[in-house]
C-alpha cells in the first residue's frame, strides 16, 4: 500500500485555489477538439466534494438556457488548468442536491461576507 500512496502523493496538485460547496467557481479546463486543444471556462456553483487524495472529485452546477447542466471534474486531473472561486457561499449542508429542484432566484446561494 506504501507503493500506491507514494504514486498518488506524486500527482497531487497544490497549485488551485481553496474552495468549499456553495461556492461559485470558474474551471478553466482543457478540451481537445479533432486536432486543436483550447481552454473552455465553466462556471457554476460546487453542489458536491467528495473522495480524498488522488481520487477526490468536485461536481459543478450552472442552469445554461433554461436547463440544469451539472459537470463532475477530478480534483487533481491535468487538464484543469485553472480555478478561479468567484463567490463564496454560505450554505449549511456538505450536498446541495436540493438546487437541482430550484430555478431562478432560488436556485442561487447567500454570499459569505467577512467584516
Amino acid at each position: 500500500m506504501d507503493i500506491i500512496k507514494s504514486i498518488e502523493q506524486a500527482q497531487l496538485r497544490t497549485d488551485l485555489e481553496k474552495f468549499n460547496v456553495g461556492d461559485t467557481v470558474q474551471v478553466h479546463y482543457h478540451i481537445k477538439e479533432g486536432n486543436r486543444e483550447r481552454v473552455q471556462v465553466f462556471e457554476g456553483t460546487v453542489i458536491k466534494k467528495q473522495g480524498k487524495s488522488a481520487r477526490a472529485t468536485f461536481t459543478v452546477r450552472r442552469i445554461s438556457y433554461g436547463v440544469g447542466v451539472e459537470r463532475i471534474f477530478s480534483m487533481h486531473s491535468p487538464k484543469i488548468e485553472k480555478l478561479v472561486v468567484t463567490r463564496r457561499g454560505k450554505v449549511r449542508r456538505s450536498k446541495l442536491y436540493y438546487l437541482r429542484e430550484r430555478t431562478g432566484k432560488r436556485a442561487k446561494v447567500k454570499e459569505k461576507r467577512n467584516y
